[in-house]
């Protein structure tokens, strides 16, 4: 059974942006990469994000990406949305990605910002359209100026909206002012890229998150965004605070880095980081062992 979707919700409500196991040798760990994808959708999500910048994109191949993509599908992908990042700063490399992703199966496909080279309004314009149109999967924009050095202007993205397969928006911009008018003249669905913004943006008007604390507070953010949209302001307000020290925690440094020692501290699949992220220092760990108790993470 193909997971349940909505024109407000096409990719569900809680997604998490999934971290890529490694081995030991620093080699793809397919076999890791189910067990953890399995893991997070027994805890609540409703779809996961592979391949994105939480999955080292960076510095995994083509090759790598398109066996992630087919492992991740056989082991959730009739429970979950698999959604692809195939963002690049280059648009024909990045409807390579995406053809790849179609033909592997990923139920959507997740295009950043092109990074480094800054191209103007009209160019993110030509080429998130040219990504639309390379695919029949819908698409969810990522909207991160600060790591692509650019911002998506809200007349870019409404023009965007117009287009059958631009649904989604996930929002890392950390601008409510600009995400309220911009939910409110294009109709994507938005989700939340930035956690300790998740609340704030339901607030305005986004359906649900791309988290990356997801990978360890599932539940919490499934029980905040249950009692947002049913109107139990006090309780979500009670759960965000609680949170408060694991969004924290969670980005003291590269959010990947975190992740991937929360996990090993927990027993799960997750493995080394690939050059130029490192890992975690004993100093950083044992902070990060503190930040996590105090939200009520188990370790």
């Amino acid at each position: 059974m193909a997971p349940i979707s909505t024109p407000q919700t096409p990719f569900g409500r809680v997604l998490t942006a999934m971290v890529t196991p490694f081995t030991a040798d620093g080699a793809l760990d397919l076999d890791g990469a189910q067990r953890l994808a399995a893991h997070l959708v027994d805890a609540g999500n409703d779809g996961l994000v592979v391949n994105g910048t939480t999955g080292e994109s960076p510095t995994t191949s083509d090759a790598e990406k398109d066996q992630l993509v087919r492992a991740v599908l056989e082991a959730v992908g009739d429970r979950a949305h698999v959604v692809a990042g195939i963002g690049t700063n280059d648009t024909h490399h990045s409807i390579e990605l995406a053809r790849s992703a179609e033909r592997a199966g990923a139920h959507g496909l997740l295009a950043v910002t092109p990074y480094y080279n800054k191209p103007p309004q009209e160019g993110l314009y030509r080429h998130f359209t040219a990504i639309a149109d390379a695919t029949g999967l819908p698409v969810m924009l990522y909207d991160i100026p600060g790591r692509s050095g650019v911002p998506i202007d809200t007349e870019t993205i409404v023009r965007l909206a117009a287009h059958p397969r631009i649904v989604a928006n996930k929002d890392a911009k950390g601008d409510l002012g600009r995400a309220s008018w911009a939910i409110a003249r294009s109709g994507l669905a938005w989700y939340s890229g930035d956690d300790m913004l998740n609340l704030p943006l339901l607030s305005v008007g986004a359906v649900g998150f791309v988290s990356v604390v997801g990978h360890v507070v599932t539940p919490e953010l499934r029980a905040l965004l249950d009692a947002h949209l049913t109107g139990d302001v006090q309780k979500a307000t009670e759960v965000h605070q609680r949170l408060l020290p694991v969004f924290t925690g969670m980005f003291r440094t590269q959010g990947v880095i975190t992740t991937k020692a929360a996990l090993a501290l927990q027993g799960l699949p997750a493995g080394p980081l690939r050059l130029p992220l490192v890992e975690l220092s004993p100093e950083e760990t044992a902070q990060l062992k503190i930040d996590l108790a105090a939200g009520g993470v188990q370790l």
